[in-house]
């Protein structure tokens, strides 16, 4: 998990394109995720739990984004991409064929206890009072996912834990 960027210096509106710039990453990946495992029409099912992933962090995103614009209109964003890695998004190795439900809520689990970690961590050395309240705001934000997820993984049946087997022919390689 890192980022090109050093945070002390973000101004506010580079702190939420920061913040809508990985919840696109984290899109992206969870959208690669359910793409490459597909789905089995179960809903308890790994490629299932990746595609609502996916929209959950492009619905925060875009909730970000609407925040910017209120504040800075149509201003350009100065950061891209390129400039973070893994903030939020999960191991690009993370999912194989034939996990189970629970192994992929494991693997969101683990993603969205990144990201508060890099929101937590990052505050000590954020001097900007606008700033300091948004990575406050957004750690605790994730802090809610994990409870959320593992309030749903309590949820899962006995079969969510089992693993599937795939026919190589029928899944897309990993």
């Amino acid at each position: 998990m890192s980022t090109s960027l050093d945070l002390s210096k973000l101004s506010l509106m580079d702190a939420l394109d920061l913040a809508i710039l990985i919840e696109e990453e984290a899109h992206q990946r969870y959208k690669l995720f359910a793409s490459q495992l597909g789905r089995s029409g179960s809903r308890y099912d790994a490629g299932a739990f990746f595609a609502s992933m996916a929209e959950n962090e492009a619905k925060h995103g875009t909730e970000l984004l609407e925040r910017r614009m209120e504040l800075f209109g149509k201003t350009p964003m100065k950061l891209k991409l390129d400039d973070l890695y893994d903030v939020e998004a999960p191991e690009t190795g993370a999912p194989r064929r034939g996990m189970s439900t629970v192994q992929a809520f494991e693997v969101g689990l683990l993603a969205e206890q990144k990201a508060y970690d890099f929101y937590d961590g990052a505050l000590p050395g954020i001097t900007d009072s606008e700033v300091r309240t948004l990575f406050a705001e957004l750690r605790d934000e994730e802090s809610e996912h994990v409870e959320m997820l593992r309030q749903e993984m309590a949820k899962l049946p006995p079969s969510a834990s089992v693993e599937t087997e795939n026919d190589p022919d029928d899944a897309p390689y990993l």
